[in-house]
């Protein structure tokens, strides 16, 4: 495993040099990055040049996002995987073999068998487009009930569900994102996750919960960075995912708006703070 930056969960705007420069100053191993982005490079300086990049700063790659908006209309979906055959190319001459998406746990408009259905017919072209190209999908559960409460009709929101998806998906190369707030609020444990295999697990990301709500509770889009409030046991879920193998991404998503209100920098320096604290915490090298 290694500690990795994801601009965009903490409100920074960084294109590959800024992300890699900022990752490099503050001490992360690893980055997301936007595939689209990567791919014009390669089309315009060759695979040499852009991998140069991450050696040059000493950075890995981290995972990017499922590029295809398969939530809504037909004509969107269409043209998003129009477009990815092309990155899934760029994404296999540079061995970026980690992709990663989040499914809604709710709709107004489907139940949930229509609703499982849907997401197989939208998600199971573009995944076996990946993994002609040797690129794993993950998938992230969502598990606060006040989020699946604003619709009419639940859907997954559980780690066995979305495991249960991959597996209908089909397509070999299915796995999950495993949030450590998601873990929490869909009352699953560590346990769980140490009942998981390293394949399945192809993105990680981390934060905390605010104290003084019931899990049930809790929001969607209020967390914090790894150890503010010590409600998640992050020792246990870090300490978890080694026993299993995981060897990829470990990515902060605090949801946090005093965090996107810091300048660029100071956001970078504390998210890596806390990562480090974690890490040591965990007992991790």
């Amino acid at each position: 495993m290694f500690i990795n930056l994801s601009p965009g969960t903490i409100g920074v705007k960084a294109n590959l040099t800024e992300s890699l420069a900022l990752a490099q100053k503050h001490g992360f191993a690893g980055i997301d990055f936007s595939m689209a982005e990567v791919a014009d490079l390669l089309e315009q300086q060759g695979a040499s040049a852009v991998q140069a990049l991450f050696d040059q700063a000493h950075i890995r790659p981290g995972t990017w996002g499922y590029p295809v908006d398969f939530r809504n209309e037909e004509a969107a979906w269409q043209e998003g995987m129009a477009a990815l055959p092309r990155l899934a190319r760029a994404a296999q001459t540079l061995g970026l073999d980690r992709c990663s998406t989040w499914i809604m746990p709710c709709s107004d408009e489907r139940t949930f068998d229509e609703n499982f259905e849907f997401h197989v017919t939208r998600l199971r072209p573009g995944a076996q487009i990946l993994a002609d190209h040797g690129v794993r999908l993950g998938l992230e559960w969502v598990g606060p009930k006040t989020l699946r409460d604003t619709r009419q009709y639940p859907f997954i929101h559980t780690m066995q569900g979305m495991l249960e998806l991959g597996d209908a998906i089909g397509t070999g190369n299915m796995g999950l994102l495993v949030d450590a707030y998601h873990v929490y609020t869909s009352h699953g444990s560590n346990a769980d996750v140490s009942g998981l295999t390293a394949d399945q697990v192809v993105n990680v990301h981390v934060n905390d919960a605010p104290q003084g709500l019931a899990i049930d509770e809790q929001l969607d889009g209020v967390r914090d960075l790894p150890g503010a409030t010590g409600v998640l046991d992050l020792t246990g879920f870090l300490q978890a995912l080694r026993a299993i193998g995981y060897d990829g991404p470990v990515t902060a998503e605090p949801f946090s708006q005093r965090l996107r209100d810091l300048p660029a920098d100071q956001a970078v320096a504390e998210t890596a703070a806390a990562m480090q604290a974690m890490w040591r915490k965990a007992g991790l090298s």
